[in-house]
């Protein structure tokens, strides 16, 4: 975590500034990744699932926003507030 002063690699490429929570293997030792710090990254929730998902084949979540808010502006929480 130091390395990138505990923010999240994924985050900081796309201009954000998110807390990492998660040290995650590039190649994933299931896969046969090493233990080593060339092989590691620092990311938040939201990249580690979206990383993990992609490093083993499964599919993302779709209409949630890397900030875990439905993307749709058609649902409720995007809605103006009407009171």
């Amino acid at each position: 975590m130091a390395r990138t002063d505990g923010l999240c690699e994924r985050c900081d490429a796309r201009g954000l500034t998110v807390f990492a929570t998660v040290v995650d293997h590039i190649k994933p030792l299931a896969l046969g990744g090493t233990d080593e710090d060339s092989n590691t990254r620092n990311l938040c929730d939201p990249c580690h699932a979206e990383a993990t998902a992609e490093q083993f084949g499964m599919r993302t979540a779709r209409g949630i926003g890397r900030d875990g808010r439905p993307t749709s502006p058609d649902h409720p929480w995007n809605r103006p507030d009407r009171t």
